[in-house]
This record gives structure tokens, sequence and C-alpha cells, in this order.
């Protein structure tokens, strides 16, 4: 996608993702249905349909802000109403909402999954009880129901996804020459079992730590996408007294709770406000933009939550109407850098939509 374009489609973003999942029942409660928006031509069928948004986590601002897209794309089509819930990064509370959306009888689910095989036989059942699912942000895959190497999408489904693999490259081949040599890294991976987070490590190794034998990772563990959970682990491996040169985050909110616990040390962070780290993201969440004008990010992958839900929304839209298929859908977005020589064209973006103050602070 140009950027003209991507720039256009992150312009109709609305403001407040955080409280997006509150207002659309984050843990199970229903949206109010969208509303048509003005201007809008609405398709020839009269017919209604409902359709459920099943998200991962209130907690999580990258599926925050795609609930709160998912919404804004959902009210150009006054023929779809859209029910957001959210799984809470809790599997069994995701499952039993894939379960109910059987019990609510919805048109078509839009799924989200916290833990790829955790989810997938919940997705089946869907399928089976003839329910069109289209998965997004990661996608199911048919190895994540049978254990087997297919790595297909699950069959009786479609997806609108971005490239784990693409997002990672862009930054791992950036720090194969930033990164000093003899570095010293901690890597913060998000859930196990998640595509998106197994596959963005993967490319880290094939795109930096096989490229820079001579880096050392000094610690490693899951942050569940969480700052929170970051921030605790950040705290707990400086303890140990060995300088880290990199941060390798596999999302922009882990990253910016890492950098949160060493933000006010002076051995990572100089009088001046300079940073003696590096650290990577992805995502090009508004914190993350922030973070690389401060000079404390250095770089991300762009994830539009706003192209991601205008794509799921059209898709929707052509199936629900018997314009296609759900096997037929099988569509990505980009992944474009964020840096420091660009950075500023995101962030008045944002300011633009209203997720960052004039005065450069998250809304």
């Amino acid at each position: 996608m140009k950027r003209r374009k991507l720039i256009a489609l992150l312009l109709t973003a609305s403001i407040g993702a955080m409280l997006a999942l509150t207002a659309c029942g984050g843990g199970g409660a229903e949206s109010t249905p969208a509303a048509s928006a003005p201007g809008e031509s609405a398709p020839a069928e009269s017919e209604t349909y409902r359709v459920c948004f099943v998200a991962r986590a209130s907690a999580d601002t990258f599926a925050a802000w795609l609930t709160n897209e998912m919404q804004a794309a959902a009210a150009q089509y006054p023929n779809i109403e859209l029910t957001c819930v959210s799984g809470e990064g809790d599997d069994n509370i995701e499952n039993s909402l894939l379960e109910n959306c059987i019990t609510q009888q919805y048109d078509l689910v839009i799924v989200q999954s916290n833990n790829n095989a955790a989810q997938a036989p919940y997705i089946k059942q869907l399928v089976d009880a003839g329910i069109p699912v289209i998965t997004t942000n990661p996608t199911t895959h048919q190895s994540d129901l049978d254990g087997s190497d297919d790595d297909s999408v699950m069959e009786g489904t479609g997806t609108v996804d971005a490239d784990p693999v693409e997002q990672a490259r862009v930054s791992a081949q950036r720090a194969v020459e930033e990164v000093p040599e003899n570095a010293n890294v901690v890597v913060l991976r998000g859930p196990s079992g998640n595509y998106h987070a197994e596959q963005r490590r993967a490319a880290w190794d094939t795109y930096f730590f096989n490229e820079r034998p001579d880096v050392t990772i000094l610690y490693e563990d899951y942050a569940n996408w969480n700052s929170d959970e970051a921030l605790t682990l950040m705290e707990a491996w400086v303890q140990s007294g060995t300088h880290i040169d990199a941060i390798i985050s596999m999302n922009d909110n882990m990253a910016a709770g890492a950098i949160e616990a060493i933000r006010n040390d002076s051995n990572y962070v100089n009088a001046d406000g300079t940073a003696n780290f590096l650290a990577y993201g992805v995502d090009g969440t508004a914190q993350g933009c922030l973070l690389i004008r401060e000079g404390l990010l250095t770089s991300t992958a762009l994830q539009d939550a706003s192209e991601l839900a205008r794509m799921n929304m059209e898709y929707a839209n052509l199936v629900l109407t018997g314009q296609m298929d759900v096997t037929e859908v099988n569509d990505y977005v980009d992944a474009p850098e964020i840096n420091a020589d660009n950075v500023e064209e995101y962030i008045q973006i944002y300011i633009d939509n209203g997720e960052i103050s004039a005065d450069g602070t998250l809304n």
C-alpha cells in the first residue's frame, strides 16, 4: 500500500482506542449496532446481518485500537450490526465467547485469537454450525487445528492479516547494522502459541541473530503483549548489572514497558535525554511513535489497524451478501517501517485523528 493511501486510511481513525473495548463490551457485553455513515450509499440488499468481532484482550493496546477501528469501519455498512466482545487474554473466556456466537446465531464472526491452537477447535465449531468465520491478527491455520505441518488457512475460514515475518524483518535487518559488536540484548515475546508472536520471533532469528553470532541474548521471556509484564521483567533484568545494549520486542507495548523501567536510570538515559540503548518494536502505535520521537524507541513496523478493520468489514459484507465465499477471503496489509526519519509524518496522523494531542501527549 502506498504511503498516500496509508495516510488517507489512518486519517479516518476514531479517538479513544482504549475506551473502545469497554464501550464494545469487554468480557462479553454487546456494543451498540453500528450506524450508517452520512453520504454512504447503502448496499442493494435490505437484509440486516449480525456480525460479532471477538477481540483477544482489552488490555492489549493493539486489540483495543483494532476494535475501535472495526466499529468505525462497520459504520460504513448500514446492513451490518457489529457486536464486539473481548476474551481478556484468557483462552477460556475467548472460547466461551466463540461458543456463545453459535448460541446467538450470528451471521458472521471475526476472530482475533489469543492462542491459535486453543481457539482453533472452537472456530471449527462455528464453521460446522454454518457460520462464516474470518480470522484476523492472527490468521488461524490448519496446523493450529490438527497439529500438522499444513500452514494454509484453516479449512472453511477466510483471513485478513499482516505478515508477521515482514513486520519483524524491517527492524531486524536494520539492527544488523546498528547493534554494537558483542552486544548483550534482551527479547520480549508475545503469548506462547500466538502465530504473530512466534513468527516475529522466528524472523528475528533469520534476519538478525543468524547474521550476528557475536550478539548474546542476556534474557528472554514472555510478556504477553503487556507493558506491565515487560516493565517487571526489565526491572529484574537490569539488576544483574550487565548493560543491556538493545531491547528486542515483538510489539510496541512491551517495548514501552521495558523502556519505562529504565527511563530514569542514568546507565541507560543520559542527562540530556539521549539513550544508551537501542529498542525495536512492532505495531506503529501512537505510543510507539512518541517514543521514537523521544529517541527511546529505534524503529517499529506499522500494523495498520484501520486498514485491517476496513478490509475485514469489506470482505464481511461481500460474504454476507453472497458476492464471495468466505474461503476466498485471503488478504494482507503492508508493514512500512517507522523510524526517526519519518516518525513526524505518523505523529501528525495521530494528532489529526485525535490519538495524540497537539502538545504531543497521548489522549
